[in-house]
């Protein structure tokens, strides 16, 4: 499996993890005992979908300029 594959696989998860972390903090805002700890919890997955995104935006941009493939539409 190569860097690519496992960064995008990565990110699906995160995506996962985060997404239970944000309904995680959504109920204990409606519960009156609020822990900030688990509000905090949803940062470190978000952070890390930020830095697997960051990777995984110019792949497709890098792909066509290795590849020797240019838009000349303009």
């Amino acid at each position: 499996m190569n860097v690519s594959t496992w960064v995008r696989q990565t990110h699906r998860w995160l995506s996962i993890i985060f997404t239970v972390a944000v309904v995680a903090n959504t109920v204990t805002v409606l519960a009156k005992p609020y822990n900030a700890w688990l509000g905090l919890s949803a940062l470190l997955p978000l952070v890390a979908l930020m830095l697997t995104g960051l990777y995984l935006f110019p792949l497709p941009y890098a792909t066509k300029l290795r590849s020797g493939q240019r838009n000349d539409a303009l």
